[in-house]
Parts: C-alpha cells; sequence; structure tokens
C-alpha cells in the first residue's frame, strides 16, 4: 500500500512539474522599431480565472503604430504562484516599442 502511495505521489509531482508556462506574442503593424520597453505585472486569483488587474498593451504603447507585445510568466511569477499554492498568479506584459 506504501509503495502504491509513494508512486501516485511522483507520478502526481512528476505531472505537475511538467505543466508548460505560456507566452503570448503578437505584432502591432510592422513591430517594435524603437527599442523602448514598458513592462507591467498583470494579477490574477485562483490560477487566473479572478482577474484583479490586467495591463492594456495599447494604453502602454501610448501613441506607438508599431510595437510588440509579449504577456508570458516570468520565473519570479511562477515562484510566486507556487508559494501562494496558485492563490495569487501573477503574468507579466511586455511592450517593445
Amino acid at each position: 500500500m506504501k509503495n502504491k502511495f509513494v508512486t501516485f505521489a511522483l507520478l502526481s509531482f512528476l505531472c505537475l512539474s511538467m505543466a508548460s508556462c505560456y507566452t503570448v506574442s503578437y505584432a502591432v503593424g510592422s513591430g517594435s522599431q524603437t527599442g523602448e520597453t514598458i513592462v507591467e505585472k498583470n494579477h490574477f486569483l485562483v490560477s487566473g480565472l479572478a482577474p484583479i488587474k490586467t495591463a492594456n498593451p495599447t494604453l502602454m504603447a501610448g501613441d506607438a503604430k508599431n510595437y510588440q507585445v509579449t504577456i508570458k510568466h516570468t520565473f519570479v511569477d511562477g515562484l510566486i504562484g507556487l508559494l501562494t499554492n496558485g492563490i495569487y498568479t501573477p503574468t507579466t506584459t511586455i511592450v517593445k516599442k
């Protein structure tokens, strides 16, 4: 019985540790032109189901017509999510003008 529990625990840990972090990236217009970078955090609760504050890439870009947007989980974002057991899960929005 103990052997089955240990096997189940190890398989569960393996499955959870292999979950990938996502990155979404898209270009508006011709993409980044000047290289200026603006970074904002997005704040979510319950593994991303309840947004508290999300960044608006259009407002972050200002009057720029061409920019690149990347939304991702950084190492620090993942660490915070791990430490809070998924209750608070931030992401990072990066806009390159």
